[in-house]
């Protein structure tokens, strides 16, 4: 998978990891994206991913599918489209996504969401953007945002320009 583009965010605390999330809610591509997130256990994976379905209106719990492998959603911020949060933590062969039948979910309109990706590796179609998440000793983030496609890089464009004026509103 080729890199197009990358940018560098870092996360002092939960607060900023929320407000990235938020951020990305009101991007226009996140309603048909695919974004893998990458990093060990307590990275922030999960409670980016627990933000950002929030921040699309998600109400109710938001359960990690670390047993079921995805829950699926209907966030009211997708405009009819579903949001899919995969975790594939527990595979033992990156067969095990071709088995499960993940090939029709990715391969329509919607958000997939895919944490420990690399346990179903040469399955997966090739993200629109991959989050690698990486923690301090601080207990802060530093991520890295990988644009993987044109779609991609439009998001980083946009999430650019959410997140500047956010921090200009706040001002």
């Amino acid at each position: 998978m080729s890199i197009l583009e990358t940018r560098p965010y870092r996360w002092p605390d939960e607060a900023a990891c929320e407000r990235f999330a938020q951020a990305l809610a009101r991007c226009p591509q996140i309603a048909d994206l695919s974004i893998e997130l990458d990093g060990g256990l307590g990275a922030g994976k999960t409670s980016l991913v627990r933000h950002l379905l929030r921040a699309l209106g998600v109400t109710g719990r938001i359960k990690s599918p670390s047993y079921a492998v995805v829950e699926d959603y209907a966030p009211p911020g997708l405009s009819g489209l579903p949001a899919h949060h995969f975790d594939f933590y527990r595979f033992s062969d990156p067969r095990e996504w071709e088995d499960a039948g993940f090939r029709d979910l990715f391969a329509a309109p919607g958000l997939k969401l895919s944490e420990w990706p690399e346990k179903a590796a040469g399955m997966l179609p090739t993200p629109d953007l991959r989050l690698l998440l990486q923690v301090n000793d601080d207990d802060s983030r530093d991520v890295r945002a990988q644009a993987r496609t044109v779609r991609g890089q439009e998001l980083l464009a946009a999430l650019d320009r959410q997140l500047a004026d956010a921090a200009d509103a706040s001002d």
